[in-house]
């Protein structure tokens, strides 16, 4: 029993290696999925450091795979761990840590980019979106495969205060190919500046804070890795609805080496292209000849807020596609070029 006035740490029992359990198992990576192990718990135990004091933490685990993070997790003290695991070959081995930590790990086989983690913990740690963050976390080493359609998702529920920030302003720590990881931190005017950059830092503060050596993996991929702490903001840098936000950053980014007035034009039809692509720059005061790189988030909240003026005015405009315009413009003129064949 622990003595008076102290509170008991949680240890794991002597438990065979990772690398012992993916023999045990007869576990192999999936390249299609993905899918690389790290083995050293020295590392995994940095990462998890990393996101934060743990103790009594509720902490949501993505892709926990054969459990080296999961390990870590559980040696640091937390009130109960939530694994979501999409590939059964791993279940077993999670069973066996969940064996070893009984009441502390809870595990679902499902996938990440459909389960629902708003009643999954206690509604008493919910907390106010202008409070501390709650003493829930987001801890995972995700497939390189879904982790930019999952952090998209993530940051729709930041803006939305849903999904997993039902309970606050939850934090997340993630890996991603370091190159993703580059991105989504890059400042203005860098050449790693992108989509990912813009969608990210208007809704979180988020910091690259450790990069993992691509051969500490198994298998080793060929890209190093980077782990990225994002802890949502109080109040977005840009305050609309997270489709148009989206919207307008994806279209200024599709020429990224062009002047930004080329891709941004995309958001009209082409029978006012010139026109409302003028209107827009001028009236959000953003220079028309500057990179998309070069835009801040500054510049996008101008823009965005413009944007939305002229949608309420055209409420077309929010749902036009230049993609389908251009398809239909080819349709007709095949169809002219039919015409003129069969008028010969």
């Amino acid at each position: 029993m622990a003595a008076s006035g102290t509170l008991s740490t949680f240890r794991l029992p002597p438990l065979p290696t990772i690398r012992e359990i993916i023999k045990l198992f007869r576990l192999q990576a999936v390249k299609q999925l993905s899918q690389n192990f790290l083995l050293d718990l020295r590392l995994t135990d940095k990462i998890v450091r990393k996101a934060g004091d743990l103790t009594n933490a509720y902490v949501y685990e993505v892709g926990p795979g054969p459990g080296g993070i999961t390990r870590s997790i559980l040696n640091a003290n937390v009130t109960e761990l939530l694994v979501v695991e999409k590939d059964s070959r791993f279940i077993p081995g999670l069973q066996m840590l969940s064996d070893a930590a009984p009441g502390k790990l809870r595990i679902v086989h499902g996938d990440v980019l459909t389960y629902k983690i708003e009643r999954a913990f206690p509604e008493s740690l919910k907390r106010r979106w202008e409070d501390d963050p709650p003493n829930v976390h987001i801890i995972g080493n995700l497939p390189f495969s879904v982790s930019t359609p999952l952090i998209i998702k993530w940051l729709e529920n930041v803006s939305c205060k849903d999904g997993p920030f039902v309970y606050g302003r939850t934090q997340m720590t993630l890996t991603f190919q370091k190159e993703v990881a580059e991105r989504l931190t890059a400042s203005t005017g860098s050449k790693q500046r992108s989509r990912l950059s813009v969608m990210a830092q208007y809704l979180c503060n988020v910091q690259h804070i450790l990069t993992i050596p691509g051969r500490a993996f198994v298998p080793k991929p060929e890209v190093d890795v980077g782990v990225v702490h994002f802890t949502p903001l109080m109040r977005p840098r840009i305050e609309q609805p997270f489709k148009l936000v989206e919207r307008v950053v994806q279209n200024a980014f599709q020429f990224r080496r062009k002047y930004c007035y080329r891709g941004l034009g995309m958001l009209f039809p082409e029978v006012q292209r010139v026109e409302s692509t003028e209107k827009l720059l001028e009236l959000a005061d953003v220079d028309p000849t500057l990179r998309p790189s070069q835009l801040s988030v500054s510049h996008f909240k101008s823009l965005c807020d413009v944007y939305r003026k002229m949608c309420d005015e055209d409420p077309h405009l929010f749902t036009y596609n230049f993609r389908e315009e251009l398809k239909q413009n080819k349709s007709k003129n095949q169809e002219r070029e039919n015409d003129k064949e069969r008028s010969r």
